[in-house]
């Protein structure tokens, strides 16, 4: 090819690129005219119209407006999702539903940007009544306040000093999301307010019915948890997302009835609840720490087998057992200081209805299946022993928990991790021994809500309350 030749493709090419620049400035220039000329009272709706037609919108001009960090907590029945957090082999969690809300009524532009920070994850079909996000919204306040980013261009009118009330928030959110999961109350908070790092303590409760379980027994075990307490045998130890450390504090632990003034005393079918607040849980903490009562409640294990357990100079490594199973698991409460919640009257009785409809028809579903089971007992079927509320099949042959095999211990799983390249092993100062995270989830929102590097034996950042 000639030098000529060359020379004049590349004059084309410049044209080219002229022709396409002056054609988008009078697109923008014709958009512009049209939104003025529609906003007026004698404006002609037609383009908007035709442009409807088309399909065809104007991008969202994310930056054109303010942006708020609330708190946002919401309520769900986990059931029917594979937990809450997003996770990489499936899309049928909360979170994803609720991200999939955000980006559809453009309250954030996407997920890197949001300044996300969860309370806790709980697992797949865990329940939540309080489970509380920290995120930046889309807000209308170019006035400022408590949480607001004012947007670096935005027109004269719009900074006017007009009191305009917020987005609301919970009604955009609610007529989007399932019906089993609901927005209940937002609350404008501080820009470094993180709704995992700022959270005072967690609750969780599970649900049983009494059945052959010994109650009382259950209720003074459970008092052995209390305090500060190595819980590695109690939890699923999550090494390889980093979790070392396995300290953690409860607050209080209890037995005790639902509804303590309809308890018979002796009926198989009156409703317990274990309660247990701390400030941070494990992986699976709650779970195994229910199926370790509903040992004792068997009297298949003694009290003492929690302190055991607890002692992991002499237990070091978790005996193999099966956990509670999940679906009566609630993240019951998630508290924190001087946060001011928004309520709004109306979506609080939507919720209240949405959830009103779910317990009539589970409710009618229970009353049937009990007057089937009364049924059998009435032509002497006799009511089993067995223990529903743990995974796995029933063993013939109770093996205690001391007896049994145990699973790794923490420092081959962290050599296993190592060895696949999910942690690092390092010098540390003084000699010591650091062991670093290694790759990351995909899904992983904010580097500033991670532990950096973790110390053996030192403690480590707490993690998310997990369950």
């Amino acid at each position: 090819m000639s030098d000529a030749v060359t020379q004049r493709i590349k004059e084309l090419e410049t044209e080219l690129e002229k022709l396409r620049s002056q054609l988008k400035e009078s697109c923008q220039a014709g958009d512009d005219l049209e939104e003025k000329s529609s906003s007026s009272p004698q404006g002609n709706t037609g383009s908007k119209k035709e442009r409807r037609k088309s399909g065809k919108q104007r991008p969202f001009d994310f930056a054109a407006h303010p942006r708020r960090h609330v708190a946002v907590r919401l309520a769900y029945l986990g059931w029917a999702y594979q937990g809450f957090a997003v996770q990489e082999n499936t899309d049928n969690t909360v979170e994803a539903r609720l991200f999939e809300a955000l980006l559809k009524t453009r309250l954030i532009q996407d997920r890197q940007l949001s300044n996300y920070h969860r309370c806790g994850r709980t697992d797949k079909g865990v329940s939540a009544f309080s489970q509380v996000i920290s995120i930046d919204l889309r807000s209308t306040q170019f006035g400022g306040g408590l949480g607001v980013t004012l947007p670096e261009k935005a027109d004269s009118s719009s900074k006017s000093g007009a009191s305009v009330p917020e987005l609301p928030y919970v009604k955009i959110l609610n007529r989007v999301l399932p019906q089993d999961i609901r927005v209940l109350d937002w609350a404008p908070v501080a820009e470094g307010f993180s709704a995992r790092f700022d959270c005072q303590s967690r609750t969780y409760r599970y649900y049983f019915p009494r059945g052959h379980l010994d109650v009382e027994l259950m209720a003074d075990a459970a008092k052995r948890y209390e305090g500060h307490h190595d819980f590695r045998n109690l939890c699923k130890m999550d090494v390889g997302n980093g979790v070392l450390q396995f300290e953690r504090t409860i607050l209080s632990a209890e037995v005790q009835p639902v509804q303590p003034q309809q308890v018979s005393g002796t009926h198989h079918y009156d409703l317990f609840m274990f309660e247990i607040k701390g400030l941070a849980f494990l992986y699976h903490q709650v779970r195994c720490m229910m199926a370790v009562l509903l040992l004792i409640g068997q009297k298949l294990e003694a009290p003492d087998i929690i302190d055991q357990l607890l002692d992991v100079e002499k237990n070091p490594r978790k005996p193999q057992y099966s956990m509670a199973v999940d679906y009566p698991l609630v993240l019951y409460d998630c508290h924190f200081e001087g946060v001011s919640w928004q309520r709004e009257a109306e979506e609080l009785n939507h919720a209240l209805s949405s959830l009103q409809q779910h317990w009539t028809q589970s409710t009618v579903k229970a009353h049937i299946l009990h007057a089937m089971i009364q049924a059998l007992e009435g032509r002497g079927a006799v009511l089993s022993n067995h223990c529903l509320l743990v995974e796995g099949s029933r063993q013939r042959n109770y093996r205690p928990l001391l007896d049994r095999p145990c699973c790794e211990s923490l420092e081959s799983r962290i050599n296993h991790f190592v060895k696949r390249g999910r942690l690092e092993r390092e010098e540390g100062e003084n000699g010591g021994e650091t062991v670093h995270r290694g790759k990351r989830s995909r899904h992983s929102h904010n580097s500033s809500s991670e532990p950096g590097s973790l110390e053996i034996p030192k403690q480590n950042i707490d993690e998310e309350a997990e369950d």
